[in-house]
């Protein structure tokens, strides 16, 4: 069992999330991990095909409960990145009512921020992401009844929505992808492998809105700003490998955040 002595950036979500570690697809996990390579670790809890009422629950077993919160890897920041699922139309297994989608979106965040939740985490950073634009001509032929452009679109907007009254900073993925497509509903495929899931050129959007709102709003957990836990390289230069030993790295790192 490896040791969590680096702490953790969680990004929680659907199918959009759990791709973004594919090589292929130079997903949004991948550029994290490198970004902040020996700093952070980064956890890939993304679930294709799942909408907010089945993640719900999971985020209560994902994320630890603060009696045992100190005997685990803490937990830097959370992203949340739902609503392409549930804005599938009615008909259809995975929709979840805008109304309901937006209340479950607030109790994920109020589960790691209310002082009274078993989930609480004062530390925990939290980012919303909304849904992308889709594109439906280039979908499968099973999926294209099920969403529409106008539907998903007020999906992302109730994102925006709740970031606003809950006081979470929201990456906008629909409006960045919307406007690299110069506002072009055909111009968005060239974002997508088949017009629901992102692909690299997709994904290199994102992560920049992510890394921007990361910057404007939470700068201390800007990998600048972060040191690395164990020592570069060039320590070597000037010191054994005895002294590396006998120093407490961890206990430094614990040193170094208060």
């Amino acid at each position: 069992m490896a040791t969590h002595y680096q702490d953790t950036i969680v990004l929680f979500g659907d199918s959009l999330t759990q791709m973004g570690w594919d090589p292929e697809l130079g997903g949004i996990g991948a550029r994290i991990a490198d970004l902040y390579a020996r700093k952070l670790d980064v956890l890939n809890r993304g679930y294709s095909g799942y909408n907010t009422d089945w993640a719900l629950p999971l985020l209560k077993q994902i994320i630890v409960k603060r009696e045992f919160q100190p005997h685990a890897a803490r937990v830097r920041l959370l992203t949340i990145w739902f609503g392409a699922n549930d804005a599938c139309l009615p008909e259809f297994r995975q929709h979840v009512p805008i109304s309901r989608f937006s209340e479950n979106l607030t109790t994920m965040i109020r589960a790691i921020r209310e002082p009274e939740s078993p989930w609480y985490s004062p530390e925990m950073r939290v980012f919303l992401i909304t849904p992308p634009p889709i594109h439906i001509p280039s979908m499968r032929a099973d999926l294209k009844p099920t969403r529409t452009f106008d539907t998903t679109e007020s999906y992302a907007r109730e994102v925006r929505n709740v970031g606003k009254r809950e006081g979470v900073p929201v990456v906008d993925a629909w409006s960045r992808i919307w406007e690299a497509a110069k506002k072009d509903r055909e111009a968005v495929k060239a974002f997508f492998t088949d017009g629901l899931h992102l692909n690299e050129a997709g994904y290199k959007v994102v992560f920049s809105a992510l890394a921007e709102t990361l910057t404007q709003n939470y700068p201390e957990l800007g990998p600048e700003n972060l040191r690395s836990v164990f020592p570069l390289w060039d320590y070597f230069h000037s010191h054994t490998v005895e002294e590396f030993e006998s120093e407490n790295w961890l206990d430094k790192k614990s040193r170094a955040e208060e």
